[in-house]
């Protein structure tokens, strides 16, 4: 049995990989953004067969860094170790055009795919540290690379100097740029996810598995999970992409089989070798996927630019998650 903590759990790849997990007697900590949503969550996977000492819900709104600390504070104050990290919490903007900012007045994209976990993962890596053959895993995605087929359309994931995030919090794009555009905020968020995967593998001085995966495209049929973001903004749109990408083009990977995926990640120990490693599930053809080992583009394997993108984050949580920015509202509900 392993106690495991996982980020994004509450729908798409996270809940099926919960419902696998329960399944084989692990134990859970999931963080949810309310606790309705955990509330829902819980009742699903006691329908699946969990039993009420498997599953336990914390609130922690990661587009709220306060929220995110609170729920640090909880989990620090018990002292229960941790076998497994799993940060797989995600949203996407695509096609925004105007950045949403969180209660600290930062894009929230960023805030909630890197700043979040990044704290997380300082606040909990002692009781990682603490646990039996520990290992952390990482969603990250094949479009931080612009080599990759997703990684191609549109505007590439490009870091530049950060200059955005040395300006500290309001800034637009983490390369400095004032035009805003989401689909590359995701991107950019996404590398930023590979670099965190190697920084936290170098402060860990290789003692335990890292590991940073691509699950493919995946785009469930409810209204929830990763995409409901896009749904709400250009329902019309989402669907038609849907529909192309998923029964047309056949380009996706199911929800199912990308859970099962993120399942074995966390516990198969095919994948505990120590060190950092990236995974994609690549599409081979239409229909079918390959799930292998896979280089990361050149920007992500920069250790420079993961330390430094480390240092400003770390920076600028220190100086914002304290109290809200009152300038910025948060328009992430």
């Amino acid at each position: 049995m392993k106690r495991i903590l996982i980020t994004g759990a509450s729908s798409g790849i996270g809940l099926e990989a919960a419902r696998r997990l329960v399944s084989s007697g692990h134990q859970l900590t999931l963080l949810c953004r309310s606790s309705e949503r955990g509330q829902q969550t819980r009742a699903q996977l006691l329908a699946a067969g969990a039993t009420s000492s498997q599953v336990t819900c914390l609130v922690a709104d990661l587009a709220d860094l306060g929220s995110v600390q609170s729920a640090c504070d909880q989990l620090q104050e018990r002292d229960e170790p941790l076998d497994a990290l799993v940060l797989n919490a995600g949203q996407q903007r695509a096609g925004a055009t105007a950045p949403v900012w969180s209660p600290q007045g930062i894009e929230i994209t960023f805030a909630v795919n890197q700043l979040a976990h990044q704290l997380i993962a300082t606040g909990l890596l002692p009781l990682l540290r603490a646990g039996s053959q520990p290992r952390v895993v990482i969603t990250a995605s094949d479009v931080h690379n612009p080599a990759t087929g997703g990684g191609r359309v549109g505007q590439p994931a490009d870091l530049g100097d950060l200059a955005g995030l040395r300006a500290g919090a309001g800034f637009v794009m983490l390369d400095g740029k004032a035009r805003f555009d989401g689909d590359k905020a995701y991107k950019d968020s996404k590398l930023c996810n590979v670099l965190l995967g190697r920084e936290l593998d170098h402060q860990l001085a290789g003692a335990m598995p890292v590991l940073t995966w691509s699950p493919g495209l995946v785009i469930q049929r409810s209204r929830e999970g990763f995409f409901r973001h896009n749904r709400q903004s250009n329902p019309l749109g989402m669907a038609l992409f849907a529909l192309v990408a998923r029964d047309l083009l056949r380009v996706t990977e199911s929800v199912a089989t990308a859970g099962g995926l993120l399942a074995d990640l966390i516990t198969d120990p095919a994948f505990g070798s120590s060190g950092f490693n990236y995974w994609s599930n690549r599409l081979v053809r239409p229909g079918m996927h390959r799930f292998s080992a896979a280089q990361t583009s050149a920007e992500a394997a920069d250790l420079a630019k993961a330390g430094e993108l480390w240092r400003l984050s770390q920076a600028l949580i220190e100086t914002t998650h304290q109290t809200a920015t009152p300038s910025f509202k948060d328009q992430s509900t």
